[in-house]
């Protein structure tokens, strides 16, 4: 934001020089970033009259002026064909300075001696960026006469300065002059002149010029019209163009000059239509239908969306509402009558097209970050002001203001207890009002409350603690005394959860993982992936408004697929072996209308690939849960989990509550994948284990007796699974089995088709006493006939 300080003073009276403004209120709460200094080092360039022109000799190109600078008359030559006699242009005299240190000297053109320069606004030291296109390669020529031989830097004010902020985002009322002229009176304590709007003469009925204005979207608030006839389309007065360009706008037009250096007043972007070019001298303010497309200002011509607000007439869209007109309603010299539009968009809509477009201007700036929609008024009516008091035009009478929902003010109570003690201060209550009355925010004591009636155009205030933040920057937060915190300090600790989830980690890591993060935002086309089927519950997920993009558009419901891509990763970058583990939220919905929070449910998810197989990831998962007190965990065949084989993968069960799944990925995955070699994934509920970890130890001292062995080798069916035989055997242990070790699982020679080998070794031993071996033959042998009964099992010879 470009705060010319001539332009500041015309609303306040303040002698005080721009660097002691800067500082205060930088110590008010407005960031500035630099003083600039619009005088770049030119020096003597003074008024002159051209009071005759002649062609060079020599020179097709060059012209021969006699300039009048009041007390002689000077041969100046120059190359610039924009010039006729009488005009007023700066003369650079011989001696004068220009920007770079240039010093002007007499010059002899092809025999003709040239004692100065006519200046162009390049050579008085301004940027391109803000020069009027018909200037850019021309002499400056000055709008009116001017006493001759005066200083250019007077009139022109280039001995002024800007003051450059940064405008955070909650104040957009400071992108505008009246919102840092408002700061700096609140700052300094001076009184604010604001502009009293008065048009003279109004002629006609505006309805006879425009036949409807409809607005059919939700994205505009408010749209409010005036019409301007008998336009007179001229350059801007001299004041208007170096105001403009001292605040990095490039002068144009009058009609369009007025609308911009309005904007830079109040805030508020404005836009005028040619309303001869309108068809059916209509406005319609909609979503742009699929396919359209518009001719922008900067003749760039943009495919419109249905997610696009425009402005548009019976036939076509003739403007990106918020932020930028079309080139087939623009003001040209030929424009007779104008439609001025003050209007208030959605900032979000805005943001969203300007995104899309990659197209940010004044007008979308502001929008952005939220208008007063009571300034579409207020801004239009000044425009009319404006142009009526140079001339531009003739007001219509009457206006078009349609206004959905009245936006009005609102009160918050201010407890002046609350607010010393809050800032750590002791001020009155009078003090505390005059700051916010300064502000612009009127104030009233009740009782034990101030008050605060808060005007539509903070939009940035909403709680007391916000009021209680004005009176502390006013007060100046430099000014509070420090002083040394009070309180009792208590030793911190980590929640159970927390220390549940470090010290799975370091499990986890003592097994040889490695931990990774990943994005909680994936793909839709994830659940496809994994081949999730289209009816479950994982699928109802949350969409983000504003994603990254595609790939990252919805909140997880599961962490396979981000397994997954991290492995595949790693496979198609030659990692040949890989064991890494993530603890991490899914989201899952309550309800698809999110109108509250979704839960996050915290999800162990391991995934290892390599020289590796279902009983390594087995082996993790029952270490991990061993070590956290976690015992007598079922592993359940999964058979229709279409994300798995279903031949190698189990459910966890535990306490006949299903904590997770362990398995091969299903082959169709891993192609999905682009992975060739077979991948294994565990995921677990980890809330449900931090909720059934029990770190508790108990002393248990060594056996006293001897244990006694036992082997036992079965022949069995292929599709028996082992945990079930492990079951029977513990069942008839009569509490002396200490320990049950599968050590052999073997198919193949001398093992009949479909039936599999599996051998255990179980320990027996008593605490009590020493076993005797017939008592250990008999629970032996019941268990033998029981597994032969259940499973049909052979003892292998």
């Amino acid at each position: 934001m470009l705060l010319p300080v001539k332009w500041l003073k015309d609303y306040i009276e303040t002698g005080k020089d721009s660097r002691i403004l800067a500082d205060g209120l930088t110590l008010s709460g407005s960031h500035v970033e630099s003083i600039i200094n619009l005088n770049k080092g030119i020096e003597n360039i003074i008024v002159g009259k051209i009071s005759n022109l002649e062609k060079h000799p020599d020179a097709d190109k060059l012209t021969i002026c006699k300039v009048d600078i009041g007390k002689e008359v000077l041969p100046i030559v120059t190359g610039a064909a924009n010039l006729q006699e009488g005009d007023y242009i700066p003369v650079a005299v011989i001696g004068s300075k220009l920007p770079g240190d240039i010093v002007i000297e007499k010059t002899n053109f092809r025999g003709i001696d040239s004692f100065g320069m006519l200046c162009s606004l390049k050579e008085l030291g301004y940027s391109d960026n803000v020069i009027p296109k018909e200037m850019k390669d021309g002499i400056f020529v000055l709008d009116k006469e001017y006493p001759l031989g005066e200083d250019i830097a007077a009139i022109m004010g280039l001995n002024n300065e800007v003051i450059e902020f940064e405008i955070t985002p909650n104040r957009p009322d400071c992108l505008s002059i009246m919102g840092m002229a408002r700061e700096t009176a609140a700052t300094f304590k001076i009184p604010l002149k604001e502009p009293v709007i008065n048009i003279e003469n109004e002629v006609e009925d505006i309805k006879d010029y425009v036949n409807s204005i409809e607005v059919l979207s939700n994205n505009c608030n408010r749209y409010y019209a005036r019409v301007i006839k008998n336009v007179n389309i001229k350059p801007s007065p001299l004041w208007m163009q170096i105001r403009l360009m001292e605040a990095g706008i490039r002068p144009i037009s009058n009609i369009v000059d007025i609308t911009n250096f309005v904007m830079l007043e109040y805030g508020e972007p404005l836009h005028a239509f040619d309303l001869d070019k309108l068809g059916g001298k209509k406005i319609i303010v909609r979503e742009a239908k699929e396919g359209e497309k518009l001719l922008t200002l900067d003749e760039v011509e943009r495919e419109l969306s249905t997610s696009d607000l425009v402005i548009a007439d019976e036939k076509e869209p003739i403007g990106i509402a918020g932020v930028m007109g079309g080139f087939n309603s623009e003001i040209t010299n030929n424009t007779k009558c104008v439609l001025l539009e003050g209007a208030n968009f959605d900032q979000r809509s805005v943001r969203l097209t300007s995104k899309r477009f990659g197209l940010r201007t004044e007008a979308s700036t502001r929008f952005e970050k939220g208008i007063d929609p009571n300034l579409s008024q207020l801004a239009v009516e000044r425009v009319c002001q404006l142009i009526e008091e140079i001339g531009a035009g003739t007001v219509v009478k009457g206006n078009i203001d349609i206004y959905k929902e009245v936006k009005a003010e609102t009160t918050i109570d201010l407890r002046p207890s609350r607010a010393n003690k809050l800032l750590g201060i002791d001020i009155s209550i009078d003090e505390m009002m005059s700051y916010l009355n300064g502000l612009g925010l009127e104030s009233r004591l009740e009782g034990e409350l101030i008050k605060v009636n808060i005007p539509t155009f903070r939009l940035d205030l909403k709680i007391e603690a916000d009021l209680i933040e004005e009176i502390g920057r006013l007060y100046g937060f430099h000014n509070i005394e420090s002083k040394p915190l009070l309180g009792t300090l208590t030793r911190g600790e980590k929640p159970y959860g927390r220390r549940i989830e470090d010290r799975t980690k370091d499990i986890l890591q003592g097994l040889g993982l490695n931990e990774v993060m990943t994005y909680s935002f994936i793909s839709p086309k994830a659940y496809d992936k994994i081949r999730l089927p289209e009816d479950s519950p994982l699928r109802k997920y949350i969409r983000l408004i504003n994603p990254l993009g595609e790939d990252y558009s919805v909140m997880r419901t599961t962490l396979i697929p981000n397994m997954m891509e991290l492995i595949s990763r790693n496979y198609n970058r030659g990692v040949e072996e890989c064991s890494v583990y993530e603890i991490g939220n899914s989201f899952i919905a309550k309800s698809l209308s999110i109108e509250e929070l979704p839960d996050e449910k915290k999800v162990l998810s391991i995934g290892i690939y390599g020289n590796k197989d279902f009983f390594d990831l087995k082996e993790i998962v029952d270490k991990t849960l061993g070590r956290l007190g976690i015992k007598e965990v079922e592993y359940i065949r999964e058979e229709n989990n279409t994300s798995f084989h279903p031949g190698r993968t189990a459910k966890l069960i535990l306490d006949g509550e299903e904590i997770g799944i362990l398995g091969e990925m299903h082959i169709d995955v891993l192609e999905n994948y682009d992975i060739k070699e077979r991948v294994y994934i565990a995921q677990l509920d980890f809330d449900k284990i931090v909720e059934k970890t029990n770190l508790e130890v108990k002393y248990t001292p060594l056996p006293k007796y001897p244990a006694m062995l036992r082997d036992l080798a079965l022949v069995v069916k292929e599709d028996i699974l082992v945990g079930d035989i492990q079951k029977i055997i513990s069942k008839h242990g009569e509490g002396l089995i200490e320990k049950i070790e599968l050590f052999d699982i073997y198919t193949g020679d001398q093992i009949p088709e479909g039936m599999k080998s599996v051998a255990y070794s179980i320990t027996y031993r008593s605490y009590e006493r020493t076993l005797r071996e017939d008592e250990v033959n008999n629970i032996q042998e019941t268990i033998i006939k029981d597994l032969e009964n259940t499973f049909d099992a052979k003892l292998r010879s």
